[in-house]
């Protein structure tokens, strides 16, 4: 793995505080709400730890962090680390195993590689534009499909009800960075988020990367591009599947 140093300097740093935080702190400390975030979310003590942890070691690798929590760290540098200090803050919180730190790389602007480390086992994906250890299945129809979806909302209630109605196997991890791992890994054959414009650009940003070089594809549901863009207020119905084809038949479901 011939990994930006920024990315792993963060990745271990992500990993070494959340590891020192689930041994120091209870539960009820971990998921006590801290702050607003940028993103205009609640933010976690747990997500606050680490992040002070990510952004010290990328700011000393030399380069520029936008992250969910504090916005753009801006240091000056044509680098940028788009950030997920936790992913599945709520499952890191609970003592649930699905939780991940994911970074991409950013280059005036171009995503050029990305990196996702689950967080209880120190499993790592690394993946640059041109360079991926792993496949996706290659799964191109739906119905035969294992997908992974995040959860419903009133609002998307119909799109969601239609993929799952057709899809082989349905699963909630509620976790996207390692919905996508899986997704490139071939263990699951899409994620998807139907509709409910949930995502922020960290939650799939390392997806475009990782499964994008993996023989996958990311999209969004309306089709709005996935670009690098410091305003938190952005969301994206994230699609990652392991072709373009299955990843048109979640489109036309998410559409109805």
């Amino acid at each position: 793995m011939s990994a930006h140093p920024a990315l792993t300097a963060a990745s271990d740093a992500a990993l070494a505080a959340y590891r020192d935080a689930v041994s120091r702190y209870t539960r009820e400390q971990l998921r006590a709400v801290e702050m607003v975030g940028a993103d205009g979310t609640d933010t976690m003590f747990v997500d606050v730890v680490v992040e002070d942890a990510v952004i010290s070691a990328a700011t000393k690798a030399g380069v520029n962090v936008l992250t969910e929590e504090r916005g753009f760290v801006d240091i000056g540098s044509a680098v940028t680390l788009v950030v997920d200090p936790v992913d599945g803050s709520a499952n890191a919180a609970a003592g649930v195993p699905l939780s991940c730190f994911s970074a991409t790389v950013a280059v005036d602007g171009e995503f050029t590689e990305s990196i996702t480390t689950w967080l209880h086992t120190g499993l790592v994906w690394w993946a640059s534009r041109t360079e991926s250890t792993f496949r996706t299945s290659g799964c191109t129809d739906l119905a035969s499909a294992a997908v992974s979806v995040l959860r419903p909302h009133e609002r998307n209630w119909d799109a969601w009800s239609r993929v799952a109605r057709e899809a082989k196997r349905i699963r909630i991890l509620s976790c996207s960075t390692l919905d996508a791992a899986f997704v490139a890994t071939g263990a699951v054959d899409a994620f998807l988020d139907a509709g409910s414009d949930t995502h922020r650009l960290m939650d799939i940003a390392a997806a475009v990367v990782l499964v994008g070089a993996s023989g996958g594809v990311v999209v969004d549901a309306y089709d709005r591009p996935i670009e690098f863009d410091t305003d938190l207020t952005r969301r994206w119905s994230g699609i990652v599947a392991a072709t373009p084809e299955l990843a048109a038949s979640l489109q036309e479901k998410v559409a109805g």
